[in-house]
């Protein structure tokens, strides 16, 4: 571990030296002097006396250096058959225009725009072009409620709002604008205006206020970009499954492009002219960070996909999309992966000759289970990165950083600690874990560049929420443990321990015991209230297509695995098949709220949910199974 050893090492040791360094991949308007603001903990700054514009990052000083030719942006949508390339001169002439359109709506630098789009290039045209501006962009994912949507509308108050009139999925059309008039006449802040961008397969019914997008930049002008200090912020993007007010975590830009910049060639090892496609959604922090801006930022051409795993139209289609593209490092969730080995799980889709171009795959969004890393490294025949960060972190914590140097990967671990992240693993009363000993998985202060420097509007809640239980660190709320080579484990999130009689269990080692049986496709376990032993797992799994072992059968050799692995204290004595397990949008398993409903409460719907159905139909098992 010699070259990443060293660069870890230098980036704690003298952090104000390596982010000084790291931000020469940045072009600046004013050089950063000072690169650390620390006279107001636990509220640091990076760059407090820089001025950058995120946009011209991306776009405008590839176009200056000679590349507006080289292709920006591949947009690939399996569910209308639509395929469009944009160069990097192209995608800056629909951005610049389009920054054009939201001044002469009004939209200043600080103002804020909301977008509630689905996977089309526009999407990525409208943020950009907010950053253009200096304006700040709140992208809400398509389709959310309008409950939801109004709750974030009336949170990050919004000059504009930009939203295509409908979303399209493997088997429907959503109609978006309807579900965007509900939100604005539930909400208290009104936006000046709304541009729709009219998709044929369901118009929207324009209202007062309304433009459409092709109206909006019929007559606009092309905008230069407008210079902002690095501490301003680029945008807010609100964290799932919130309730009451939601959380809105806060970027900056100049932070944020440094990181990202750094990250794209020391952990994904790509750069210009490489093909980078990471699978998920632009209303997710994995499509803001690596869909629209790191790649951009990094000089690579980004791959938007709008479809599924399976379903659009078989398990086949992230394969065709990286053969057909020629992609060279692609990212997406583990459940991905998870579904498209159930659906096929001997990979008679995968022709490693097709997907020659394909060099690595990275894993992140939920814990990685060893027989998901397992199985797609061997059908691939490339090296799986597990990696491991947040919303709030805006890029990867822990990775095995493939630019730096080619560490192993280790079957359950997101490999170590990614330079500029001071991990460590505490127990509950502050003191560090040993090696191999679970606990609270916390970041030392000063976060790197490119997380969160606050929440919107919100410092107090900043600190209560993330640092307060242990003073002069970030609580990532997730638990694990370091091996004794310095590799993280990251089990879950800490209210996934359950106590079992006294004894402190970790379902996600249960769970990791259940994938490893051979007809399991996911799964998932919860703790549900026991009278005798005050908690008690209960497993719940996916089978794998055309598996031919009886359920009932299955489900008896699970429980049997965990008695053998753990050990009978786990008292794991009921596995249940069931169709389908809940998921949010992203990929990941609602534990919390099956929790919820086991236990007998009266759980709301999450927003970020996928199908609301899949919940409904899991709701009298989960009930059955309360202690």
């Amino acid at each position: 571990m010699g070259a990443y050893r060293d660069t870890y090492q230098l980036s704690l040791d003298d952090p104000e030296w390596f982010w000084r360094d790291a931000a020469g991949g940045v072009e600046w308007e004013r050089m950063p002097i000072r690169v650390l603001d620390r006279d107001n903990p636990p509220f640091y700054r990076w760059f407090p006396d820089a001025q950058l514009n995120t946009c011209h990052n991306a776009l405008d000083r590839h176009v200056e250096r000679g590349r507006g030719d080289d292709i920006a942006l591949v947009y690939d949508s399996a569910v209308t058959g639509a395929l469009k390339r944009y160069t990097f001169g192209e995608l800056l002439d629909e951005v610049s225009i389009f920054a054009g359109a939201l001044r002469a709506l009004g939209v200043q630098q600080g103002d804020r725009v909301v977008i509630y789009m689905a996977m089309v290039p526009e999407a990525v045209v409208a943020m950009l072009a907010c950053a253009r501006l200096g304006a700040v962009h709140s992208v809400v994912f398509g389709g959310f409620g309008p409950r939801e949507l109004a709750a974030r509308i009336d949170d990050a108050k919004p000059k504009v709002v930009v939203a295509t009139s409908c979303g399209i999925e493997a088997a429907r059309v959503v109609p978006y604008k309807p579900l965007l008039d509900a939100a604005i006449d539930e909400a208290a802040h009104k936006p000046s205006r709304c541009v729709i961008l009219q998709r044929p397969q369901a118009p929207g019914e324009l209202r007062d206020g309304d433009i459409t997008w092709a109206d909006a930049v019929a007559a606009a002008p092309r905008t230069a970009c407008v210079p902002v200090a690095a501490t301003d912020p680029l945008y807010i993007l609100y964290t799932s499954g919130t309730t009451g007010r939601p959380k809105g975590i806060v970027r900056d830009n100049g932070g944020h492009a440094v990181a990202l910049t750094w990250s794209m060639a020391n952990i994904f090892g790509c750069g210009p002219g490489d093909v980078f496609w990471a699978a998920s959604d632009v209303g997710w922090v994995v499509g803001h960070s690596y869909i629209v801006y790191a790649p951009l930022l990094a000089g690579a051409t980004t791959v938007l996909y709008e479809g599924k795993p399976v379903g659009t139209p078989d398990a086949g289609a992230f394969w065709r999309v990286v053969a057909e593209h020629g992609v060279n490092v692609m990212f997406t969730a583990p459940t991905a992966i998870r579904a498209i080995r159930k659906e096929d799980p001997q990979g008679a889709h995968i022709d490693r000759e097709r997907l020659k171009s394909l060099r690595t795959l990275f894993l992140a969004g939920e814990r990685l289970d060893p027989q998901t890393y397992e199985w797609a490294g061997e059908r691939l025949g490339v090296p799986v990165v597990d990696n491991w960060w947040q919303t709030e972190t805006g890029w990867p914590i822990a990775a095995s950083p493939r630019g730096l140097e080619e560490l192993p990967t280790k079957a359950g671990s997101p490999s170590v600690p990614v330079p500029g992240f001071d991990v460590r693993v505490l127990a509950g009363d502050g003191r560090p874990a040993a090696a191999g000993t679970d606990g609270a998985i916390v970041i030392k202060l000063p976060l790197p560049p490119g997380c969160l420097p606050t929440l919107w509007g919100d410092d107090e809640r900043f600190v209560r929420s993330y640092l307060s239980a242990f003073p002069g660190y970030y609580l990532s709320g997730d638990g694990g443990r370091f091996d004794d080579d310095g590799y993280l484990y990251v089990m879950g999130r800490t209210d996934d321990v359950i106590n079992v009689a006294g004894h402190r269990l970790s379902t996600g080692a249960m769970e990791e015991v259940l994938a490893a049986h051979p007809a399991v496709a996911e799964c998932a376990v919860i703790g549900v209230g026991d009278e005798l032993k005050g908690q008690v797992p209960r497993g719940f799994v996916v089978l794998k297509a055309g598996v031919p072992t009886p359920p009932a059968t299955v489900a008896a050799e699970l429980v049997q695995l965990v008695r053998d692995r753990i050990g009978a204290v786990a008292s794991l004595r009921s596995v249940q098949v069931v169709a389908a397990l809940p998921k949010t949008r992203s990929g990941k398993i609602l534990r919390r709220t099956m929790r919820g409903i086991a236990d007998g409460r009266e759980e709301p719907v999450p927003s970020t949910i996928e199908d609301p159905a899949v919940l409904d139909a899991l709701r009298p098992v989960l009930r059955s199974s309360g202690g």
